[in-house]
């Protein structure tokens, strides 16, 4: 939609020319003569303007979210940049109504990651999470970002895929003119910095995240997977066997040191651009580079509780450290041509984020009656390429866009190292486990390929009604073919002719699985490896929309916006066996559908900078693959098992949205809103004890209502003081909280399909505890931002904080409470000064990240007992940073 931004001026006069008709009667009386200019054209147009200005009051102050008939939130390049956050997870929580699970995914309006959709330049991505397809936040640096837009209303524009908001992140533009910016930085953490960690060595090339080819698959144990065979006694013989065995890497990978001074955190960024006028057409290009190293450790206390007696328990209870490097690289290459009415963009981007952890849990073991340890060391490399090609053109009131884009994402977790240990009353320490089947000790090696290619094109025509109202119709296609491959080849070593001598049994983990202790007499290599397609998984996802829209103001100051998206989706898991004589089970049917979805929207300009917004709408969720393909998979941030469910089914969704505006300048707005959504369906995540394992699984809830008020106030003004240190000083004062309830709804006459009866109905109540909330639902989420920015003296102060109230991370086992997580009230302060240094300007930058010292709690809590699921103290991050620009 187009709008006629007229100065203070043009509405006053057209207002008295409105209110005062004899006034302007008298005008033309008072000798003017009219009489030629009323037939010309161009009078025509001047009266025409005249009667128009009246009705666009409302319409003066220029405002980002004014412009758009969604109810939609935006972060611009100063509050990126004010707000401090190295990724856009963190720079997305200051959002109103959305809050960060594990620091990489974002909740909105109390709806879970699954409900939200993340987009690069409208383009969608895949994701490098083998839980997840909506790629984690985390992954995309702020130093790479020019802004990002959360939609939180459904338009039919956008995949009908929706639930809680659609977050497009957008990249640098073309830059203006020519420039260099370095920046340099370095982090203190209270639980980490200098303090006591683990670690193991790994290769030489760890410390810039890239594995030197240590822990490549052996060349003996690729060429024996090459065959299709198991690695067992049947196919291969002894001799070959113990080959394979001794050519796994052993000491660098195994043994776990102690590190009594773990390092700073610390970051490098450079970012430069230039344009180039080619006569008639400008060209513009842009780079950025960015590594970064970081450290955590922590000190945990993780529990299981049961129902003993009637009241909740912990009956096993551990304590673990672990101590994780990250290292990330990331890279944007960005070129575009400008032609005036034509534009043509072409993005680069590659993101790499590697994860090396040493883990080491002991405890009490309720099932085992008995004290174990378990030793785990990790390394994780997770990649995101994207190349997109995106072009604007117009055509007087013909706006053609288009996109094509092929990204893709990859995680490689080569050498997941555990061995678990029992205690011995007789050495009074922890020493090998050898009993049971390949449970003490696993090497496993697993890779996950995620692809998206997808197209689309959108074409607008504004049609004018009169100089200050037009009608724009609108209508696009875009298909995506989202393909993911995931597989996972595990090996242990057993005691083939037990027992094993008790002095082994107490020997190093280096000195255990050395070459010597490689043989038919001590250690045998097994693949262990899941059968019958539990190891491995094809996934696909082929997608087709188109839509139409109009979005007119055919009554003055009402604005009404209505599409149709048509949508057709097939989604399939197939099961894969890595064993060629092992044959994988049936595929579980192709989820296929199409949908017609409505949305609609009405503003009403009804006074002065202010506007009511009502909206509705339904949309859709679909199964993520992790969720249907039924294979185990340990999750080292929640240290629990998943395994999926086939049997899953699409959740549909109605959306019902009311807002008021009251814009006060550029930038500064007082909103109120209500939301309403009911989910027929909904996945929810369940907690399982079967026999002697606990791991997490899913199915579809039947029904789930969440409801909300959204409030949020943003104001600058100047300083009421005087002074020299007050005196030039701009104040922002930012709030906003969402108060956001939920029912999931299970009756007595209600069935879910969980993945131990086969596909086959089970009492809801058996999982389900009529009225719960829904999983990530926060009841209560609040932000506040207080600060002030100084441009004579080039400083700026700002303050943060954020408040989540607890909510449900995933549905217990039967008759116990739900797993709980409470993220509290987080609180961070950034400086940013400018200076001079031999002519050359700087800008130093000062933070600190939770200044409360919040910890990480998950826990259950009810039945006359507490148990904690897992916490541990995140501590205070305290960071400086110096940059400068050419």
């Amino acid at each position: 939609m187009k709008f006629r931004a007229l100065s203070l001026r043009a509405l006053l006069i057209a207002s008295t020319a409105i209110l005062s008709p004899a006034f302007t009667f008298a005008q033309t009386d008072n000798g003017t003569d009219n009489t030629s200019e009323a037939t010309t054209p161009e009078a025509t147009d001047s009266q025409d303007l005249q009667l128009n200005e009246v009705v666009v009051l409302g319409r003066y102050i220029p405002e980002v979210l004014r412009s758009t008939s969604e109810v939609a939130a935006f972060l611009a390049p100063e509050d990126l940049a004010r707000q401090g956050d190295s990724d856009a997870a963190a720079a997305l929580a200051r959002v109103t109504g959305i809050n960060i699970a594990e620091g990489r995914f974002v909740y909105v309006r109390g709806l879970g990651e699954r409900y939200s959709a993340a987009r690069l330049n409208g383009s969608p991505l895949p994701s490098p999470e083998p839980l997840q397809r909506v790629v984690p936040l985390d992954l995309f640096p702020t130093n790479i970002l020019e802004n990002v837009l959360v939609q939180k209303t459904y338009s039919v524009e956008y995949p009908g895929e929706f639930g809680g908001g659609i977050v497009d992140l957008r990249t640098r533009n073309i830059p203006q003119e020519s420039f260099l910016e370095l920046s340099i930085s370095g982090s203190y953490n209270t639980e980490t910095t200098g303090k006591d960690g683990i670690t193991y060595y790994g290769s030489d090339g760890d410390a810039f995240g890239f594995d030197d080819g240590t822990r490549k698959i052996p060349g003996a144990i690729r060429q024996a997977m090459s065959t299709g065979l198991r690695i067992q006694p049947v196919n291969f013989t002894d001799a070959e066997i113990q080959a394979m065995g001794q050519s796994f890497v052993n000491a660098p990978i195994n043994l776990i040191q102690s590190n009594d001074s773990i390092p700073m955190n610390g970051s490098y960024e450079a970012t430069g651009g230039t344009s180039f006028d080619l006569g008639g057409a400008e060209l513009g290009i842009i780079g950025v580079l960015g590594y970064s190293n970081d450290w955590r450790t922590r000190n945990a206390v993780q529990e299981y509780g049961e129902i003993s007696g009637g009241e909740l328990i912990a009956a096993s209870q551990y304590e673990y450290v672990s101590t994780e490097q990250n290292v990330g690289w990331d890279a944007l290459f960005g070129a575009g041509l400008d032609f005036g009415d034509d534009k043509i963009n072409w993005t680069n981007l590659y993101i790499r984020r590697t994860t090396k952890q040493a883990y080491i849990r002991q405890g009490y073991n309720d099932l085992a009656s008995r004290d174990v340890r378990s030793d785990r060391t990790a390394w994780y490399e997770r990649e995101l390429y994207s190349t997109q090609l995106n072009g604007e053109h117009f055509r007087g009131p013909w706006t053609l866009d288009w996109r094509a884009s092929l990204a893709q994402t990859k995680r490689d977790a080569p050498y997941e190292r555990e061995i678990n240990y029992v205690f011995s009353s007789l050495t009074n320490s922890y020493v090998y486990d050898p009993a049971g089947s390949g449970s003490s000790n696993s090497i496993s090696f697993s890779y996950l390929d995620d692809k998206i290619v997808s197209g689309g094109a959108d074409i607008k025509y504004v049609q004018s009604l009169s100089s200050a109202r037009d009608i724009e119709y609108s209508a696009g296609i875009e298909a995506s073919q989202n393909e993911r491959s995931a597989q996972t080849r595990i090996f242990s070593f057993l005691v083939d002719n037990p027992p094993l001598d008790f002095l082994i049994q107490q020997q190093r983990p280096d000195f255990l699985f050395a070459n010597y202790n490689i043989n038919p007499d001590v250690f045998v290599l097994r693949e262990t490896t899941g059968a019958a397609g539990a190891a491995a998984y094809d996934a696909n996802l082929d997608v087709f929309g188109a839509y139409a829209k109009v979005d007119a103001e055919i009554i003055p100051l009402v604005r009404t916006a209505i599409g149709f998206r048509f949508e057709d989706a097939t989604q399939s898991v197939t099961p894969i066996s890595l064993i060629a004589a092992e044959a994988a089970p049936a595929a579980p049917p192709e989820l296929s559908n199409q949908y017609f979805l409505p949305a609609a929207t009405l503003t009403w300009n009804f006074a002065d900078d202010q506007q009511l917004r009502l909206g509705a709408s339904k949309s859709i969720g679909r199964p993520q693959f992790r969720e249907l393909a039924p294979q185990q998979y340990f999750d080292p941030e929640s240290s629990r098992i998943f395994i999926g469910n086939p049997y899953l089914t699409d959740t549909e969704i109605l959306n019902l949205d009311a807002r008021y505006e009251l814009y006060f300048d550029r930038g500064q707005a007082l909103t109120a809103g209500v939301f309403f959504k009911q989910l027929d369906r909904p996945v929810e995540a369940v907690v399982v004890q079967q026999s002697a394992s606990v791991f997490q699984t899913y199915l579809n809830a039947p029904e789930a209502i969440l409801y909300g008020v959204e409030v949020d106030i943003k104001r600058v003004f100047d300083s009421p003081f005087e002074g020299a240190f007050f005196g030039n000083k701009e104040f922002l004062v930012q709030a906003n909280y969402t108060y956001t309830n939920s029912e999931v709804k299970a009756g007595p006459g209600d069935v879910v399909y969980p993945l131990q009866s086969a596909g086959q109905p089970r009492p809801a109540t058996d999982y389900i505890v009529d009225g719960a909330r829904l999983q990530g639902q926060s009841e209560h989420i609040a932000n506040l931002q207080l600060g002030w920015t100084d441009d004579v003296a080039r400083s700026q102060l700002t303050l943060l904080v954020n408040y989540s109230s607890e909510r449900s991370t995933a549905r217990a086992p039967a008759g116990q409470p739900d797993f709980m997580q409470e993220p509290g009230i987080n609180m961070d302060l950034v400086y940013k000064k400018g200076f001079d240094l031999r002519g050359q300007s700087f800008t130093l930058d000062l933070k600190a990240k939770n200044l409360l010292g919040e910890d990480y709690e998950e826990f259950q809590s009810g039945s006359g007992g507490y148990v904690r699921v897992n916490q541990y103290d995140l501590g205070t991050t305290l960071s400086v940073g110096l940059s400068t620009e050419f």
